[in-house]
């Protein structure tokens, strides 16, 4: 009782899923409750070796390891048009010789909009549609934007970006921190970011659905890369708010190079039942103190135990092999 456990108000991961549901205007069976619009994608990371003197994972020595991966949009709708908005995610799950995953889901925006499970849980019930207009209410926003002063980097970001025309052209941030931790057992505070090889131009996407497609032709010429960059933080960045973004001076490594090699689309690839629980860690790699790492575990489980479950009970399944989604 005294954590909370018995009190109905109390925020839960159900209740983010439960709101992020109603954002979307539909349950849309079988499909994950956010980011709900993706493709698979496969490859593998081989490791430069440079961060071997801060981390024991086995990722980070030299060598090739396999990764089953997924870009997707923001959002919970699984129809929505790729123009409808701006961010885009990348999802990585990496298997180690010894049997150990690193999984990663990062955004393509430099920071989060918000720092608590809290905050974030406030932001979606302000971006609620108004059954009236179909369109969050601007006078709600404008509420919870004044509340959230913190918020000022994000929306400034929000105000000059634009939807990409690939997966292909765009970095992509880990937000959050974490920890690396060496053979000696000492502890350094990261962020990452994935940055394409691939540059962007000036060509806007034609259609509902061109990023899948774009895809498709750019890995039909040849592999797509992308280079692990590890930034370390100096004494007083902060760990536990995922909306500051650390000094441009900070430290930098290249830890490798993401070479992705094939894609299929989601209700058929290998990334259709991986839940990328950004706590699924090696060893070498631990959760930092942001609060935000143990809400988006939870409210990952809370999305896939409703999705597989949906799966189960779709017309076309057999003996509940998910074949749907």
């Amino acid at each position: 009782y005294t954590a909370g456990w018995l009190a109905p108000g109390r925020l839960t991961a159900p209740r983010i899923i439960d709101q992020i549901q109603v954002n979307s205007g539909s349950i849309y069976p079988g499909y994950r409750r956010a980011h709900a619009k993706g493709v698979c994608v496969i490859g593998h990371f081989v490791g430069s070796g440079a961060l071997q003197p801060y981390s024991t994972a086995q990722v980070f020595m030299q060598g090739d390891i396999p990764v089953v991966g997924r870009f997707a949009i923001a959002g919970g709708n699984p129809y929505a048009p790729d123009g409808s908005v701006p961010v885009r995610s990348m999802a990585l799950r990496l298997t180690q010789p010894n049997g150990q995953q690193w999984r990663t889901g990062m955004n393509s925006m430099p920071v989060n909009a918000v720092a608590t499970p809290q905050a974030f849980f406030e932001q979606l019930q302000a971006q609620q549609p108004d059954p009236a207009t179909g369109k969050p209410d601007p006078a709600r926003l404008a509420a919870f934007f004044a509340a959230h002063p913190e918020t000022a980097p994000f929306r400034a970001w929000a105000k000059t970006a634009r939807p990409s025309a690939s997966f292909a052209t765009n970095s992509y941030w880990s937000l959050n921190a974490f920890e690396l931790v060496d053979a000696q057992g000492a502890k350094h505070a990261v962020r990452w970011r994935m940055v394409p090889e691939s540059v962007a131009d000036d060509a806007k996407g034609q259609g509902d659905n061109y990023l899948a497609a774009d895809l498709v032709q750019r890995l039909a010429a040849g592999p797509l890369r992308w280079h692990l960059r590890v930034t370390f933080a100096e004494p007083g960045d902060p760990t536990a708010d995922a909306t500051k973004a650390w000094p441009a001076d900070r430290r930098e490594i290249d830890a490798g190079t993401l070479e992705l090699t094939g894609t299929t689309p989601q209700d058929s690839g290998a990334c259709r039942d991986i839940n990328y629980d950004p706590l699924v860690l090696p060893d070498g790699i631990q959760a930092s103190d942001d609060p935000l790492l143990p809400a988006r575990s939870a409210a990952y489980a809370a999305s896939y135990l409703r999705r597989t479950s949906e799966e189960a009970h779709l017309p076309g399944t057999v003996a509940g092999k998910k074949e749907t989604r």
